[in-house]
C-alpha cells in the first residue's frame, strides 16, 4: 500500500465520546460552529435525544457555539432529535459528500477555519469533513449493536486506525 494512502481517512483528533471534548478550549481557540453526527455519536443508533444530549447542546449554546446535526438518516429520525436539543439539522446528508458539510457551515454562518466536526465513522463522517477542510474529532461508537453494513465498515476502520495509531506513536504524539 502506498505510504499516505490511508491518511485521507485519519481524524485530526480522537475522543472517548462527544461529551468529553474540551469545547470551552475549542471556542477559545477560535471554533464557532460544531457539526455532529447523531447515531452512535450522541446516542445509540435510533435512540431519541436523552438528557445528556440536551444538556450538552445547552452548554454549547452558552459557550457561544452554533450547531448543526448532519445525518444520512431520514427527516422523521433527525428532525425530532434536532428539536429536542435545539439545533439546526440536515437529513439525508449524503455523507461523505462535501455539499451537506458546506450547507451546514452556511446555516451556522461559519467557515472551514472555525468549524469542527464530531462523528463516530471514518468513511462517512471523518472523510467527508476532511474533504471539506473541516477539523475532525473521531469518537468511539456509543453502542456496539449496529446495522450489518456499518459492522463491515468498522472492520475496515480498524485497519485504518491501526496505521493511524502506529504513525502517531512514531511521531511521538
Amino acid at each position: 500500500m502506498r505510504k499516505g494512502m490511508l491518511e485521507i481517512f485519519y481524524p485530526d483528533h480522537e475522543a472517548e465520546d462527544a461529551y468529553g471534548i474540551a469545547y470551552e478550549r475549542l471556542y477559545a481557540e477560535g471554533g464557532r460552529g460544531l457539526i455532529f453526527d447523531i447515531d452512535n455519536t450522541l446516542v445509540p443508533h435510533g435512540a431519541p435525544a436523552d438528557q445528556r444530549a440536551v444538556e450538552l447542546f445547552e452548554r454549547l449554546r452558552k459557550i457561544g457555539f452554533r450547531t448543526v446535526l448532519l445525518s444520512n438518516n431520514r427527516e422523521p429520525r433527525v428532525k425530532p432529535f434536532a428539536q429536542d436539543v435545539g439545533s439546526g439539522y440536515i437529513f439525508k446528508a449524503g455523507k461523505p459528500g462535501r455539499k451537506a458539510y458546506e450547507k451546514a457551515m452556511e446555516l451556522m454562518g461559519t467557515c472551514q477555519e472555525d468549524t469542527v466536526f464530531v462523528g463516530d465513522q471514518l468513511f462517512t463522517d471523518v472523510w467527508g469533513a476532511k474533504r471539506t477542510g473541516i477539523v475532525t474529532y473521531l469518537v468511539k461508537p456509543i453502542h456496539p449493536k449496529e446495522e450489518i453494513q456499518i459492522v463491515l465498515k468498522r472492520r475496515l476502520e480498524r485497519i485504518v486506525l491501526f496505521f493511524y495509531h502506529r504513525q502517531r506513536r512514531k511521531k511521538g504524539r
